[in-house]
């Protein structure tokens, strides 16, 4: 596990249009005996957290073959105390066959009611089934007995119960609680090997994208779990998303609820959507006022409520993201290759239902976010356990708020095409976030809403014969367009200059070399721009 040196970042959160009253800060705690780990599930009780599922390598890789080992599953059950940074370990192999093999799948839906977790879904190898599945399992933690009995070497399984249920086969949605009422947002229902060739290629799969709002209630008496007044919102045009951010929001008229950000992917384009999707218990309503272009995919994040200033904040952790901003030449850049990022942004909706999206003037210090979580610390007060009210926090003090854990540390923004399993890894890394209250609004940052972006086209995609290239910009340079092999060799290069906010056009004679993947890099020195080109004979 690679380790860093423990980092002091110092984030003021604003923008020109959406000024927010407090600064936040991260601070990383240096924790090497932490499990590395991410797109797991967590509970949490009496500050320790219980960590199941998700993965201890990094991103999967593209041979269906490669991708998702099973001995590469979190198998373990881990307690872990971020004050006094002790971790304990329990296998879950006493569990049930069907339970153990949940269990150690990856992107499973949970929430947390009280003292018990509510994990359901998730995908991954199962033995009993001979193939990868999405598992229809909905399991209930008692969350003080299954943290005793990891710390203590008990036999953890009297605290760990579950329900078969079709309905709970999904992997990569949201699950989330609200006035007696579950909400299971998105996903998808994935069986098979994974290959990025589609379902038809190799061993072939089966994916089935929820599109659905599924309401529930779980009657739960200790013993027995019933899913109770099941109810489905389907919409294949709006709720068509996966791996993304769904949060407990409180909108401008004081109605609580959930807003889908973003995600992927987009019907006719792999590429993650822009629009988000406002959810109360009347129902859902699409925002298509406001394009989210940061922090795209599941990341840590954090809601923040100014009650005073009717501000609702959220901020986001790293991830992956079809833009970013480049901190050196102030522009934003559009990866078509959907990169991993360093970016904290943060969106405000302002009290007139307007939302502002702006990227932080620091980053987080290396690529890190994707499949971390944060996590609230109960001794500061959470609207529902999930919102940090700012209006109960002192003014001019730094307050402990939380800690954003583990997820996927990548080595480079683009690494997809080059994965070999050594480009990234499961984080272990910690970081505490502090939440200072201002007595006056905190101006900083970019803003990102409505700035022109520099944008890079190929067509066609696949080619055979001429790749032609289509570069724009918000200012006018000069640079260099390559094409480089997977093994990062380069086999074409060529200068070409850019004109401000023109369609610059160029061709590359792409006929001698040999059928392909390979990278279209353009670079001037201060930005880089990529993205993968598909060469047929």
């Amino acid at each position: 596990m690679k380790r860093f040196l423990p980092a002091l970042l110092t984030l003021l959160a604003g923008s020109l249009f959406a000024q927010p009253s407090f600064n936040l800060t991260i601070e990383e705690v240096a924790f090497p005996e932490s499990p590395g780990v991410h797109s797991y599930a967590l509970g949490e009780h009496q500050g320790k957290w219980l960590i199941v599922g998700g993965r201890t390598d990094g991103l999967h890789r593209r041979q269906p073959w490669a991708a998702f080992l099973p001995e590469d599953n979190n198998v373990n059950a881990y307690v872990i105390d971020p004050a006094t940074l002790s971790v304990w370990a329990a296998p879950l192999t006493s569990l049930p066959t069907i339970q153990f093999e949940q269990l150690q799948s990856t992107n499973m839906e949970f929430t947390q009611r009280d003292t018990v977790l509510y994990v359901m879904g998730g995908y991954g190898r199962s033995e009993m089934q001979n193939d990868h599945v999405t598992h229809a399992l909905l399991t209930a933690i008692n969350l003080p007995g299954a943290i005793a009995a990891v710390m203590g070497g008990a036999d953890i399984a009297p605290h760990f119960r579950y329900v078969e249920d079709s309905r709970m086969a999904v992997t990569g949605g949201y699950l989330h609680f609200l006035d007696g009422s579950f909400y299971q947002v998105g996903g998808q229902y994935f069986k098979g090997r994974y290959n990025p060739q589609g379902p038809d290629h190799g061993p072939g799969f089966i994916q089935q994208y929820t599109e659905a709002i599924q309401q529930f209630r779980i009657e739960d008496d200790g013993s027995t779990l019933i899913i109770a007044d099941y109810s489905e919102q389907v919409d294949a045009a709006h709720l068509h998303r996966r791996d993304y951010n769904l949060v407990p929001q409180v909108f401008p008229d004081g109605t609580q609820g959930f807003t889908a950000f973003t995600g992927v992917f987009q019907h006719d384009v792999d590429l993650p959507w822009l629009n988000t999707v406002d959810i109360t218990t009347e129902g859902y309503v699409v925002n298509n006022n406001f394009n989210q272009l940061l922090n795209q995919y599941h990341s840590a994040h954090l809601p923040v409520y100014d009650g005073m200033g009717n501000q609702m904040h959220t901020i986001f952790f790293g991830g992956i993201g079809q833009y970013y901003l480049d901190q050196q030449s102030g522009t934003l850049i559009d990866d078509p290759a959907v990169p991993f990022v360093k970016t904290i942004s943060l969106v405000t909706r302002d009290a007139d239902g307007s939302m502002t999206e702006t990227a932080l003037p620091i980053e987080m210090p290396a690529y890190l976010g994707s499949g971390a979580e944060f996590v609230p610390l109960k001794t500061v007060n959470y609207l529902n356990g999930a919102i940090l009210t700012l209006d109960d926090l002192p003014v001019g003090e730094q307050v402990l708020v939380g800690y954003v854990f583990g997820g996927i540390e990548s080595s480079a923004r683009n690494i997809f095409f080059v994965n070999d399993g050594t480009q990234s890894d499961a984080s272990n890394r910690l970081f505490k976030v502090f939440v200072e209250k201002t007595a006056t609004a905190v101006n900083s940052g970019t803003v990102i809403t409505g700035r022109e972006v520099f944008g890079m086209k190929l067509y066609p995609n696949p080619v055979s014969d001429v790749l032609h290239l289509e570069l724009t910009a918000p200012f006018a340079t000069k640079g260099t367009v390559s094409i480089l092999s997977l093994k990062g060799e380069t086999v074409a290069k060529q200068s070409i200059d850019v004109k401000i906010r023109d369609s610059n056009k160029t061709t590359i004679d792409c006929s001698k070399l040999s059928a392909g993947t390979y990278m279209v890099r353009f670079d001037n020195g201060a930005l880089m721009r990529e993205d993968s080109v598909i060469i047929k004979k």
